[in-house]
């Protein structure tokens, strides 16, 4: 049925112009009954709330979140969504022009109208309200595309569902998502996430925007502004944090966030113009100002006091789309350079040749496999439906962005001058890349949080059960991960190695310092460090060894990429654990004190 569908609806668009595309005529099967004559491969259903990040810091290893690499696509939708990527490929490639849009500094509206016709404005949106519906997992594929070829253009459209309307979607009532999703999945209105203030980044708890109840208890009366919004100076409709008066558990007064649905046409919404910014330039950003904008009480998302949970819950949601993007970039900028590698002769022969070129290349190709694996793998488990993801969403974060600044770089440095002249798209995309590090949680921030949310867990262990329960985490009390396939033995001897390492440092760090490791932020980066090359290594594992059993093609390379990433990592993380137990910052910290305190570079001149 499905693919009579499908192929009648190409055969139909061949004749057309590619605008006149709507991928809303395809069908995206909705929901999955015992009858399905094409089932997905079977994925384990995930019954606890505990993660394997999380498991790690309990003394555990929750393989469930691994093995198998989630296959969590029907035949159907696979088939769909094969059809759905080339169509979106060909628009991104003959339409879209990412130099055009870089130099005005904005997304043209021919290119935004052909996007809307697309159906790219509510990927997520459930059809019954105008959107395709498609999975976390398919939603994944059709962002790499737009982060491969316009990272501006991925910023326009994830500002807008990824973030700025996601809160509707996962905390909204039937009503709100009525009255607001389907002119917002059609494109007609935009959308925006408002969260930062100027005086709150990283400290969202900050904020200082408010929101009074009415006398009559009608509507909210909003004041504040937002700053660094992305489509700030475009939607019609924001998803707005503010400090609101609730009453606590024993029924007194204190303040809270909440969030709101506020929309422009409220009165009392301006914004600034649009900010002038290193990179992703069409996206619009720009600072957003309430002036006693009266929000209705059925525009409060969730109930009074839920804004920060709504928040948290709205980023987590959507930090696998960045990862699933920021690989489709790296695979582009590892063309480019491969290609650069086959072409351009030096001394004699091609670079390709060159040690120190090929080093760069497989390096290029071990961030990007991770990064992809990363991102398929939490897409997967998200879809299967884990509740419980924060910190492997936080480690996707953290080192897709990471790992895309690695690669752009190394690209820029293969091709030389030539990487570094406009005429090549490689200046660009280091420009656009370099944010990822920043927004929607800063890496450094988002390190200290999968330290400080892990051992969280390790304290429950301590108060719980006392140091006999804490030393339970040595490695001699812990089984090791068994080799999914005689290919991998040494990829997993390698991740078998850093678990017992980390298992080491985290156990000695909390014996330590107790309560006060809290305080002790390098320390915790490097904890943070350790868990992320864990489940990196675990990811790669994971779906080379699922390579492996389909028999596909790449599937010897994927076990060499996996293996080579396996040694390198555990390497890293031994180091980062050797440096918790054993480096000292006082030093460090001596050293940033005196710069900082005289507000520059401290040395006097050697000509002084």
């Amino acid at each position: 049925m499905l693919l009579r569908v499908v192929a009648r609806h190409v055969q139909t668009q061949q004749q057309r112009p590619l605008r006149a595309i709507n991928l809303n005529n395809f069908y995206f099967p909705q929901k999955r009954n015992e009858s399905s004559s094409s089932p997905a491969a079977p994925v384990p259903p995930i019954k606890d709330q505990s993660s394997f990040v999380t498991s790690l810091f309990k003394g555990q290893l929750e393989t469930k979140y691994l093995f198998p690499f989630p296959n969590v696509l029907s035949q159907d939708e696979s088939e769909s969504l094969t059809q759905v990527v080339d169509l979106v490929t060909k628009f991104f490639e003959e339409v879209n022009d990412p130099a055009k849009n870089d130099e005005l500094a904005e997304v043209p509206e021919e290119t935004a109208q052909q996007m809307k016709e697309l159906g790219l404005f509510g990927l997520q949106v459930p059809s019954e309200l105008g959107g395709l519906g498609v999975t976390n997992t398919m939603y994944a594929r059709l962002v790499e595309i737009v982060g491969k070829h316009d990272l501006g253009v991925a910023i326009y459209l994830g500002a807008h569902q990824s973030i700025g309307f996601k809160g509707i979607l996962l905390a909204g009532n039937d009503a709100q998502k009525a009255k607001y999703l389907p002119s917002l999945a059609s494109g007609e209105k935009l959308a925006a996430f408002a969260l930062t203030e100027p005086s709150s980044g990283s400290d969202a708890s900050s904020i200082r925007t408010s929101a009074v109840l009415s006398e009559d208890g009608s509507h909210y009366v909003l004041n504040g502004s937002k700053i660094w919004i992305s489509n700030g100076g475009l939607a019609e409709v924001f998803t707005v944090f503010a400090q609101t008066q609730v009453k606590d558990s024993n029924g007194n007064p204190t303040k809270k966030i909440s969030a709101f649905i506020v929309e422009r046409g409220f009165g009392g919404v301006t914004s600034g113009p649009p900010m002038k910014k290193m990179g992703i330039k069409c996206s619009n950003t720009a600072e957003v100002y309430f002036d006693n904008t009266k929000v209705p009480v059925e525009n409060l998302l969730g109930n009074p006091g839920d804004g920060f949970k709504i928040a948290m819950n709205i980023l987590n949601n959507g930090r696998f789309g960045m990862a699933a993007g920021l690989a489709g970039t790296m695979k582009g900028l590892i063309a480019h350079a491969s290609k650069h590698a086959n072409s351009r002769t030096q001394f004699g022969e091609k670079i390709r040749n060159f040690d120190v070129i090929k080093e760069k290349i497989a390096l290029m190709n071990m961030k990007a496999y991770a990064t992809e694996s990363v991102a398929y793998l939490l897409s997967g488990i998200m879809d299967s439906g884990a509740k419980e993801y924060q910190l492997e969403a936080a480690i996707a974060k953290v080192f897709a962005s990471d790992s895309a600044w690695f690669v752009v770089d190394e690209a820029v440095q293969i091709l030389g001058g030539m990487g570094y002249m406009k005429d090549l798209p490689l200046e660009r995309i280091m420009r656009d890349i370099r944010i990822f590090r920043i927004f929607e949680g800063t890496n450094d921030i988002l390190r200290l949080f999968v330290a400080g949310m892990g051992l969280k867990t390790t304290g429950k262990t301590l108060k719980k059960g006392g140091m006999s329960a804490l030393f339970k985490l040595l490695p001699f009390n812990n089984p090791s991960l068994t080799s999914p396939n005689p290919a991998l033995d040494a990829a997993v001897t390698a991740l078998n190695r850093s678990i017992n390492v980390f298992y080491r440092g985290v156990v000695g760090a909390t014996i330590r310092y107790k309560e006060d490791l809290a305080n002790h932020q390098i320390k915790l980066r490097r904890i943070g460090d350790g868990a992320i090359g864990i489940y990196t290594m675990a990811a790669v594992v994971s779906r080379a060894a699922d390579a492996i059993e389909k028999k596909r093609e790449s599937a010897d390379y994927e076990q060499l990429l996996a293996t080579e990433y396996c040694l390198r990592t555990s390497a890293q993380v031994s180091e980062a654990m050797y440096m918790l137990q054993n480096s000292d910052e006082t030093n460090l910290k001596k050293i940033a004190d005196r710069s900082i305190d005289d507000e520059g570079y401290s040395p006097n001149h050697p000509l002084d």
